[in-house]
């Protein structure tokens, strides 16, 4: 049975109906098809909205899950470790909502290629999540917040590598987010930051 609401707009309740669907079945086993059965709407009317499944998967994860939170420069210097632990924060929710619905995926060479290749054609993939990071940690830096030396793409795999693998976890024990998210956070950015930060003197 269809779980959107009548009311929504056609484009919301495949937006729902996809959330539902890629994670009840993973991405590999989703179809535009039970997408569509699932909103109660045509496959016509998903292709009014969305030109491919990557597309929709990838409007799924823009509008439906967790957002890294690039916010902008900090006033005072002092906030820049709790404004990357709140980032990291994010970015723990964000790999815990979309791994299950991404993981299958990799079970299929074939899949994972026209996966692959459909969300580079939209001008995404996972490369960007870690560009994004690191354009915000070349922002501090260049405001003076971070030596002027500091390896802001290293650095940036790591506060993305560390999230992500927190979030598998969350996802592999079946939990919906990390238990303890704001602690781990901190100890992960106080890590990294002891490797960013001008020194003193």
């Amino acid at each position: 049975m269809p779980s959107a609401t009548p009311h929504a707009s056609s484009r919301e309740r495949i937006l729902d109906a996809a959330l539902l669907v890629m994670r009840e079945r993973g991405l590999a086993n989703t179809t535009t098809k039970l997408i569509a059965a699932q909103a109660g709407l045509s496959e016509a009317m998903l292709y009014k909205h969305f030109a491919d499944k990557q597309q929709l998967f990838l409007s799924v994860l823009e509008e439906r899950t967790p957002r890294a939170q690039l916010d902008p420069l900090p006033v005072d210097p002092g906030d820049l470790a709790a404004g990357l632990a709140a980032l990291v924060v994010s970015l723990m929710a964000f790999f815990t909502s979309t791994f299950p619905i991404a993981a299958s995926i990799f079970g299929s060479p074939a899949l994972l290629a026209e996966h692959r290749e459909g969300v580079a054609a939209h001008g995404s993939g996972p490369a960007h999540v870690v560009d994004g990071v690191r354009a915000h940690l070349d922002a501090e830096r260049e405001a003076g917040h971070l030596r002027a030396d500091a390896d802001t793409e290293s650095a940036a795999r790591l506060l993305v590598g560390a999230a992500f693998h927190r979030g598998f976890l969350a996802a592999f024990e079946g939990l919906d987010a990390v238990p303890d998210a704001e602690l781990i956070a901190a100890g992960i950015v106080d890590v990294v930051l002891s490797g960013l930060l001008p020194v003193a003197g």
